[in-house]
């Protein structure tokens, strides 16, 4: 077994990735305070083409060395913005036809494996506060609530991993399934 080169991964340009569909998600941090979890948002989302991260309340943006740090340049080809507030993003997004969807423990969350997509493919995923998760003001407005299911002591994962794990769950089940 050899890895690939980088020529061999036949990686797009961002000029290029700019321009190629993306995967009807888009990432909201709600106040999400490591600039470094930040960064590997930005690279998920750019792994997995997806729409648009929106930063919002306290979470760091770009120009940033920690988001650099993990973002490896994913936030040149990224979209992002910036909100004030998570629950702004959310409203606007609901109303241009996104299902919104909390990820957090929550009463009637439900396991992220048994989630099923919607009949319009347009979600959008919020990760909360690394401490106090997604805001109230947040979780009033949602259409509904998944969870990664755990079993360990802790019944934490970072931030970061939580968005990998939800993103790559929810893009098998919109492009395989």
């Amino acid at each position: 077994m050899r890895k690939l080169s980088v020529t061999e991964l036949n990686r797009p340009t961002i000029a290029t990735f700019r321009q190629q569909p993306k995967t009807p998600i888009v990432v909201v941090l709600d106040n999400v305070r490591s600039a470094l979890n930040v960064g590997a948002a930005f690279r998920t989302a750019d792994a997995f083409a997806l729409e648009h991260l929106y930063l919002c309340g306290i979470t760091a943006q770009p120009p940033n060395k920690e988001i650099s740090k993990t973002a490896l340049g994913a936030t040149e080809s990224v979209p992002w913005s910036y909100l004030p507030t998570a629950a702004e993003a959310v409203g606007q997004l609901q109303a241009q036809g996104y299902t919104a969807i909390a990820v957090e423990q929550a009463a009637g969350s439900i396991r992220l494996e048994n989630y099923k997509l919607p009949d319009t493919v347009k979600l959008t995923l919020v990760f909360g506060n690394e401490v106090s998760g997604v805001s109230d003001a947040v979780m009033d407005l949602v259409d509904t609530c998944i969870e990664i299911p755990q079993f360990g002591a802790k019944h934490s994962l970072n931030v970061s991993v939580c968005v990998g794990i939800v993103v790559w769950d929810l893009f098998k089940k919109i492009k395989f399934d």
